[in-house]
């Protein structure tokens, strides 16, 4: 079980990462250059509507993380070994990639429902660690 909480934990970083390309690739339409690269946050009103939800949909994906992560870890260290767990360990880091792609294409229901079962996900971990260590 140990190395499925290990490969949620890698892939929800690889998920942070991913959600940088298409925030680069909003900057790069706006006209993102060496010369503005000391205040990239100026550029956020000339950013095209994809490229402001990309900003938008990074940060959620890193308050995410910080959210699932400590969740992940408390199974790792308590033990956990439930199919429940597995499921939602390694369902975190795949909705949340269904979660950037809504975000970017402005899918808003397919979004909140990503992003439901992504807490949803994360709060099946805190309970089942906390069930093992209380």
């Amino acid at each position: 079980m140990e190395f499925y909480f290990g490969l949620s934990l890698c892939l929800s970083a690889f998920v942070v990462l991913v959600s940088i390309i298409p925030l680069t690739l909003g900057r790069i339409k706006a006209g993102y250059s060496i010369e503005n690269m000391s205040s990239p946050r100026a550029l956020f009103d000339e950013l095209p509507d994809f490229g402001k939800r990309a900003v938008w949909c990074h940060q959620n994906c890193w308050e995410s993380i910080a959210l699932q992560a400590p969740a992940t870890l408390l199974c790792l260290v308590a033990g956990v070994d439930s199919n429940l767990t597995f499921v939602a360990a390694l369902l975190h880091p795949f909705i949340r990639l269904v979660y950037i792609f809504a975000y970017i294409c402005d899918f808003p229901i397919i979004r909140g429902l990503s992003w439901v079962t992504g807490i949803f996900s994360t709060v099946i971990l805190y309970k089942e660690g906390l069930s093992l260590l209380i």
